[in-house]
């Protein structure tokens, strides 16, 4: 037996707000929503993995350490997206050999967005 991928997350979000959590993961992130009913389950396709989204009567937000990472294709276009929409971009962490940035999506779950950098040679 081993284990060879994630098949999916599942993130809480406050219920009542499907709508902004739709446009964030759907218009902004660009994740292809899945239309399966699942008692108000929102679901998004990342590669072959799945983030699931539950909408929560209780909802608290979650711990500032906990975060969910998606290696991305064209970060700058992303970036220039999610700053047009007048997100708050947190890019003060480097990561050598990698772009990165961190946003919360609606709900403050703190996702993490990085592609490696083509302009720094690996020392590897």
């Amino acid at each position: 037996m081993s284990i060879h991928a994630i098949s999916h997350v599942q993130l809480a979000f406050p219920a009542g707000e499907e709508a902004e959590v739709r446009r964030f993961y759907g218009t902004l992130v660009g994740l292809t929503e899945l239309r399966q009913p699942a008692a108000g389950t929102l679901r998004f396709v990342a590669g072959r993995q799945r983030v699931d989204l539950i909408p929560t009567e209780n909802w608290r937000p979650p711990p500032a350490v906990s975060h969910l990472a998606f290696e991305v294709q064209d970060l700058p276009q992303l970036r220039s997206r999610l700053l047009a929409a007048q997100l708050a971009l947190e890019e003060s962490r480097p990561l050598p050999g990698y772009l990165r940035f961190y946003v919360r999506d609606p709900a403050g779950n703190q996702l993490e967005f990085l592609e490696p950098d083509p302009f720094q040679v690996s020392t590897v």
